[in-house]
């Protein structure tokens, strides 16, 4: 187990001032198998407004924030602790072929996750993704054996480099210019489920980073990360897999919630009357109680 200590800020400055402002945001960590939340304080900057904590379809925690005071300034920060400890996955030989799989999700047994084998904007069951995919699914292969085999070529295959897309790059681009980061990675990765029609699930959070031998933590460093979550059939559930760094999830990250892409589980999002140009700042420290800060 390993206990984390978080804090996410999230900062607008406005070109001028926002008169009415309403924000969705997803910065509560989910309580799930594996993950206890000790603490989640999320503060607002400005305070007042009308906020409502809640979920959503998909049991995430959400906040909603009406502000009607005029301001030039936002400020938004999670801090929590959570422990992390998740199981380890089935061994692969355990699990079913992936077309029983495929055959159990358009079935009754695969009602809670049906609607992860569907298409989203984000994520489309697209035709490219689908023959990248098709590679390590093999006639018969058992499931884990082969979103395993998945995540790996996604990590060989792909340079991981900031810049070169937006949240909104369709996966067909990430799979023409093989670069991208882990939000194009693990789209790419369900979009290829999608089109085998195997149901996958995008996952928000964080992932614990470690600074080069000999150096200090940068603080604010750290970074929202995002990763896939597989359906193994209705024996085994879900496992989470992160084609990033080749990853197993286990003790390294730490979850906020899922959907069926990005969109569905952004941190922060907002609609403004006023504000004019807008100047984002983000800051993530992620520290495990076994480092020092």
């Amino acid at each position: 187990m390993t206990r984390y200590t978080l804090c996410h800020r999230t900062a607008y400055a406005y070109g001028r001032a926002v008169d009415l402002a309403t924000h969705l945001m997803h910065l509560t960590p989910r309580v799930v198998p594996g993950q206890v939340v000790r603490s989640a304080v999320i503060t607002v900057t400005p305070h007042g407004g009308q906020r409502t904590d809640g979920s959503d379809h998909f049991g995430n925690g959400v906040t909603w924030l009406s502000l009607e005071t005029t301001h030039d300034a936002f400020e938004v920060v999670l801090d929590a602790v959570v422990d992390v400890d998740f199981a380890p996955p089935p061994l692969a030989a355990a699990t079913l072929p992936w077309e029983a799989v495929r055959a159990a999700a358009r079935a009754a047994e695969g009602w809670d996750a049906a609607e992860f084998a569907m298409p989203s904007a984000l994520a489309p069951a697209e035709r490219g993704a689908g023959v990248y995919a098709a590679k390590s699914f093999p006639p018969g292969r058992p499931i884990m054996e082969g979103v395993r085999d998945l995540c790996a070529r996604i990590r060989r295959d792909f340079a991981f480099k900031a810049g070169v897309t937006t949240i909104s790059t369709p996966v067909s681009q990430v799979l023409a210019q093989r670069a991208g980061v882990c939000q194009d990675f693990a789209h790419l990765m369900i979009a290829g489920l999608r089109a085998l029609g195997l149901p996958a699930r995008y996952v928000s959070g964080y992932v614990r980073t470690r600074p080069p031998p000999g150096q200090k933590r940068r603080q604010g460093a750290d970074q929202s990360h995002a990763w896939v979550g597989c359906w193994l059939g209705p024996q085994h559930g879900w496992v989470d897999l992160d084609p990033t760094n080749d990853l197993v999830v286990s003790d390294e990250h730490l979850l906020l919630g899922w959907g069926r892409d990005f969109a569905d589980v952004s941190p922060v999002t907002g609609i403004l009357l006023g504000g004019g140009r807008q100047k984002l700042s983000v800051s993530v420290d992620l520290l495990a109680e076994d480092e020092p800060a």
